[in-house]
């Protein structure tokens, strides 16, 4: 018992260190994303996903090159939608999306996927939602909105690009349904570099068909190393290691804690904008700290009646 307390300890720190990795990583995406005359490298959201992943992958086979093949078709097929949902549809879709509705809206609608996940969870496992999971997970949402809207941007539905948002935010929450099933039988560095194959591959028509001129080669431009110096972080530490991190705590926590962890994204993007940038923190965004907080202390502690729940998912 005290042993599993102290790997729940470390998963729970796992997954707010692959957290804090993905909400710095949207800093990073902007600065290679920004225009050639502003500094940045021009990279269109296609070539940002095909390059950061592919390199990924590569990396991780260098570490599993041994075992190149799953264990049957079966897990093959389910490596397939994970690797679309967790990267190729998920990216792609999300990144369409701003150009059809508000960054603001994008923000809230991708956080979505945690309650998402809570449903999916109780409908395909017959599981009855945990109390203090679901109103943990709304409180935390709700912390999300004041984050998101603290400088006075406002929700304008905008059917389109908000529809595309939501896809999104769906198809995480599909990931992490289907990954459940390979994770007892592979380990996370196997099922990482599968979902980076299976996300890369289903990209690279759009790269192949896009109209815009590639910018691969800016990335080794000694004049901007900054330019590489991003690349390598989304590569490394939000790609590689959050990801492998990530797979492996969904072992520990399960999907439901796990994906509530998502809603800390907005909250480091916030404060590291502030440390990078310079933007400022208004009132409400304080208010939205403490309600992510709060909301994940009460998702994991809170569970009143615990024992007349049926088995949580693990």
């Amino acid at each position: 018992m005290r042993n599993s307390k102290y790997v729940k300890v470390i998963a729970n720190i796992g997954a707010l260190l692959a957290a804090c990795a993905w909400g710095t990583s949207f800093l990073c995406t902007k600065v290679l994303m920004l225009p050639t005359e502003s500094g940045g490298g021009g990279f269109t959201p296609v070539e940002m996903f095909v390059y950061r992943f592919a390199a990924a992958y590569i990396l991780l086979l260098l570490l599993t090159f041994k075992h190149i093949r799953s264990n049957n078709w079966r897990d093959e097929l389910n490596f397939l939608i994970c690797g679309v949902c967790s990267g190729s549809l998920y990216f792609i879709t999300e990144n369409f999306a701003l150009n059809n509705t508000t960054a603001g809206n994008v923000s809230l609608l991708a956080s979505v996927s945690p309650i998402f996940t809570t449903i999916l969870v109780a409908i395909i496992f017959h599981t009855r939602i945990k109390v203090g999971e679901a109103i943990g997970s709304l409180i935390a949402f709700a912390g999300v909105v004041c984050i998101i809207f603290s400088h006075g941007e406002g929700f304008v539905i905008k059917p389109k690009g908000d529809l595309l948002a939501l896809s999104a935010s769906l198809s995480w929450a599909i990931y992490t349904i289907v990954v459940k099933s390979l994770i007892p039988h592979y380990s996370s560095l196997f099922i990482t570099r599968k979902l980076f194959f299976y996300g890369v591959i289903t990209a690279l028509p759009l790269l192949l068909f896009q109209s815009e001129p590639y910018h691969l080669h800016l990335l080794f431009d000694i004049s901007q190393p900054k330019l590489m110096l991003n690349f390598l972080f989304l590569v490394i530490m939000c790609s590689c290691c959050a990801y492998l991190i990530w797979n492996e705590v969904m072992n520990v926590l399960g999907p439901v804690l796990t994906n509530n962890y998502l809603y800390l994204q907005p909250l480091v993007t916030m404060i590291a904008a502030y440390i990078v940038l310079g933007e400022v923190i208004y009132l409400v965004g304080y208010i939205g700290c403490v309600l992510i907080i709060g909301g994940l202390v009460l998702s994991d502690k809170w569970n009143p009646g615990g024992g007349k729940l049926k088995k949580k998912i693990e």
